[in-house]
């Protein structure tokens, strides 16, 4: 019987683990169309804002724009994106690292003397999930 409920308990964890779902990112607030929006989904707070565990770009159009991640494994996650205004890839920065370019996380989280937490940013992702993203200006 212990035998029985070990390998029911294994099969239930990997199949919870291998779970794959739709995150849908709606983002909204830019100022134009010029550029792309920069989205970047991490997975971990040592990840955030440094390296991403997936991205894309996306065109701008009425100030708006939407990514699909597809295939996410169920997760803890957090978005930030960027308005690449100039197309270059690259968030612009000014002086003491404060970006050029607007940017934004999700849960609309802000960073106070500083980027945005993880802790702030972060949403549990266990189905299908549209979340929205409005740029700080």
């Amino acid at each position: 019987m212990n035998k029985l409920i070990f390998y029911l308990v294994f099969l239930m964890t990997g199949f919870i683990n291998g779970q794959k779902v739709t995150l849908t990112i709606q983002t909204n607030g830019f100022k134009n169309n010029d550029g792309k929006v920069r989205v970047g989904v991490y997975n971990s707070e040592g990840h955030f804002l440094n390296e991403t565990f997936m991205n894309t770009a996306a065109e701008i159009k009425n100030g708006k724009a939407t990514v699909v991640f597809k295939e996410v494994p169920v997760g803890t996650y957090a978005v930030s994106i960027y308005h690449d205004e100039n197309n270059s890839g690259v968030l612009e920065r000014g002086m003491f690292g404060i970006p050029k370019e607007d940017t934004a996380c999700s849960n609309n989280a802000k960073g106070k003397m500083g980027p945005p937490k993880y802790e702030d940013a972060k949403f549990k992702l266990t189905a299908d999930q549209t979340i929205e993203i409005t740029l700080n200006k």
